[in-house]
């Protein structure tokens, strides 16, 4: 009987299930996004939360639990590291699902599966860079001082383009070979003028 049989299988057998989202959950971990199809993320975030919530606390019986699963020990330390402290305080829902239509070759529906606080480095950039902006105005400059003594630079290397120019010629002398695609044609005709006789 099938009762409580609720999981996806994905068109894999058992064994290649569980090594996709073992693949899954170490590309997840390290990068804290990854884009994937909806089916397999919404079976991937239980996993993921599990894994976060005996992560939070730190005990030898939990890092072997998960050493199961994560055989990487650098995400074994990232979870139990940065992001137990970082979930330490949130009861749950460590993970969102951001839908993102069909995909262009088979119209299979896309997601992203992140982490709730993830946030990508152009906005972690944009959000840093107006805080420092003040500081940043007297080095700007310093760098046109430097782009006024550049031109100089580049007034020095013009002479050097016309040399550059005159050594491109001896390579464009390249009429022997059309002298030698003419010779071809010529014994094309010759044969056939043979095999007419």
């Amino acid at each position: 009987m099938r009762h409580g049989m609720v999981n996806r299988k994905l068109g894999r057998t058992s064994a290649h299930r569980n090594a996709l989202f073992r693949n899954q959950l170490a590309s997840l971990i390290d990068r804290e996004r990854i884009i994937t199809t909806l089916p397999k993320a919404k079976e991937l975030k239980p996993q993921i939360e599990r894994l976060v919530t005996l992560a939070r606390t730190d005990s030898v019986h939990n890092r072997r639990q998960i050493a199961r699963v994560i055989a990487d020990d650098t995400n074994l330390q990232k979870l139990f590291g940065a992001l137990a402290q970082r979930f330490a305080d949130r009861p749950g829902g460590y993970t969102r699902i951001i839908k993102l239509g069909p995909r262009r070759g088979d119209a299979a529906e896309m997601c992203i599966l992140e982490f709730v606080d993830f946030k990508l480095e152009a906005e972690a950039a944009a959000e840093e860079t107006p805080a420092k902006g003040a500081k940043k105005a007297a080095p700007k400059k310093e760098t046109k001082a430097k782009a006024k003594a550049e031109p100089e630079d580049e007034e020095e290397e013009k002479p050097k383009k016309p040399a550059k120019k005159a050594a491109a010629k001896p390579k464009a002398e390249k009429p022997k070979p059309k002298a030698k695609e003419k010779e071809k044609p010529a014994k094309k005709t010759a044969a056939k003028k043979k095999s007419g006789k």
